[in-house]
């Protein structure tokens, strides 16, 4: 399932499809020049189309809006603690020769986590990733984690790291095989806005007992018409289409 997840990760890059498009008609300019002038016109439209960002805007926003922001005086003392979901830590080659803790655009993920944890000193705080990359190098995100998280001042016997899963699927299931982690008390899930989906769905599969806490919203509430970014596009179209295309993949191989 991971190998194949990275295989389908290809299929979530709009610009891989314009430069597919594009190879395909400088394959075929000299036997078939009609194709070929149709599929240069189609590479190019959809190039176009992919800056404006309104159109994964909306993808984004429908994803974001199945579980909404958890209000900020919202009591949570009833949650044994939260599951916080690996991915908003850069790589380990980014870490090398820097002292700095090297967050990326999920940042979120984590800092709010911090502050969910000293505003409810009783939780716990569970934190599930190994290495999403193809070919892992260094520390697994979970030791990059836990550098994190003690340079914010947390006590190290409220957190618990589970450093082997790779997917949203092995996140559920191997955190739940932690030493005293029960996956029947209540916790919080803490993830990426339009991935909470994909992730209540995987946890609730794997029998845990979970209450969204998104964070990390991209889309907002609307998109003015004229928001054109060819680089934020195609981030915002992946991101849309990685979600979209990742919980069919799942539903398909009963992930949840």
């Amino acid at each position: 399932m991971f190998f194949a997840g990275k295989l389908l990760a290809l299929l979530t890059q709009p610009l891989g499809w314009v430069m597919g498009l594009l190879t395909l008609a400088a394959l075929g300019h000299r036997r078939r020049p009609a194709w070929s002038r149709r599929l240069t016109l189609c590479g190019l439209t959809l190039l176009a189309l992919t800056g404006w960002q309104p159109l994964p805007d909306a993808l984004i926003r429908h994803l974001e809006q199945q579980y909404p922001a958890v209000p900020a005086d919202a009591p949570l003392e009833q949650y044994h603690g939260l599951v916080v979901l690996g991915g908003a830590l850069e790589s380990q080659r980014i870490w090398e020769g820097n002292a700095q803790v090297a967050l990326n655009a999920a940042a979120e993920r984590m800092t709010m986590s911090v502050v969910l944890m000293r505003q409810n000193p009783r939780m716990l705080l569970l934190f599930c990733g190994g290495e999403g990359d193809l070919i892992s190098q260094g520390a697994s995100e979970a030791q990059r984690a836990s550098v994190f998280f003690t340079s914010m001042g947390l006590a190290r016997d409220r957190i618990r790291y589970e450093s082997a899963s790779r997917t949203t699927h092995e996140n559920a299931v191997l955190g739940a095989l932690l030493p005293g982690i029960d996956r029947r008390q209540a916790w919080l899930l803490v993830t990426t806005a339009s991935h909470m989906p994909r992730a209540m769905a995987s946890y609730r599969k794997a029998g845990w007992n979970v209450t969204a806490y998104p964070v990390d919203f991209r889309a907002g509430m609307h998109t003015p018409w004229w928001e054109y970014s060819l680089s934020q596009g195609a981030q915002r179209w992946q991101l849309a289409l990685h979600e979209l295309i990742g919980f069919a993949a799942y539903r398909l191989f009963a992930r949840v």
